[in-house]
């Protein structure tokens, strides 16, 4: 239920457009006295008086204004202001340190090939790949949040590897962490002073998924491990992946980036508030 008196978190919003064509807005936000979660719709006209800024994801707001419909279990918010503004995201630094490190690692590959081809994508997209969040909504969806979840998933990978009794390429699998989802810095597009995440239309153009940009960059230049593992990472096909994992044909090693990607996923930095 709506409490006007309470303050709210953000955790999503997104807009989108209404079946007669005008702009309109969902808002998820979470009651943080009671952890209630409370769906909400603006409409276009709300929309156009509110400052964008108003929406970043972990703002503390307060809802002044709005009705709520007990038939579709949400609130129709004419009305926000501001209590507490959210991080967009890793500050300059932070960004500048994990990319740093990530060359660092990369510069130890033995296989000079993967090496160059891996360091050639980072550096030609050093820009775009400090900004870029990781997801929309799910998890690491902040400035950096791409970075971030990079990394945390070749530390992970880092530590899995030292158990694997050479049964793994780590070099393939360090490769696979660090590109698995390199092609959302095309897919996603962040606004730096607000911190809203969008699609890229023209990337969907010409490509299904990130996942799809991935396999066929590794493919084209003879890492057929690296693509096959980045193909199967969302480990089944109605979840995005072009290899699913329940098939009975998949090669074992397809599977460490799943794993390793959803610990992250799960337990890494995820959110806003990890990171203040």
């Amino acid at each position: 239920m709506l409490d006007l008196n309470a303050t709210y978190e953000i955790i999503t919003f997104a807009t989108g457009d209404t079946k007669a064509g005008s702009k309109m807005g969902k808002l998820q936000v979470r009651n943080i006295e009671n952890d209630t979660v409370l769906n909400c719709i603006l409409w276009e006209e709300t929309l156009n008086r509110l400052d964008a800024k108003l929406f970043r994801t972990a703002n503390l707001i307060k809802i002044n204004s709005g009705t709520y419909n007990e038939k579709y279990n949400n609130c129709l918010i004419s009305d926000i202001s501001l209590v507490r503004e959210a991080k967009l995201g890793l500050d300059e630094q932070q960004r500048d340190e994990l990319f740093n490190k990530l060359v660092s690692e990369v510069n130890e590959f033995k296989n000079k090939k993967l090496s160059e081809f891996v360091l050639s994508l980072i550096f030609e997209n050093e820009n775009q790949f400090k900004l870029a969040p990781a997801a929309k909504l799910m998890h690491h969806n902040y400035i950096g949040g791409l970075i971030q979840h990079t990394y945390e998933c070749l530390d992970i990978a880092k530590t899995v590897m030292s158990k694997c009794n050479n049964k793994l390429n780590p070099e393939d699998v360090y490769a696979a962490c660090i590109l698995h989802d390199f092609g959302k810095i095309f897919e996603y597009k962040i606004d730096t002073e607000t911190g809203l995440i969008e699609y890229n239309e023209e990337f969907r153009k010409d490509w299904l998924t990130h996942s799809q940009w991935g396999f066929s960059i590794c493919m084209n230049n003879g890492f057929k491990n690296i693509a096959k593992m980045i193909a199967a990472h969302h480990g089944r096909t109605d979840w995005g992946a072009l290899i699913d994992l329940d098939d009975k044909d998949a090669e074992p090693f397809m599977y460490i980036i799943h794993h390793i990607d959803d610990l992250s996923a799960k337990f890494g930095k995820v959110a806003i508030s990890d990171i203040t």
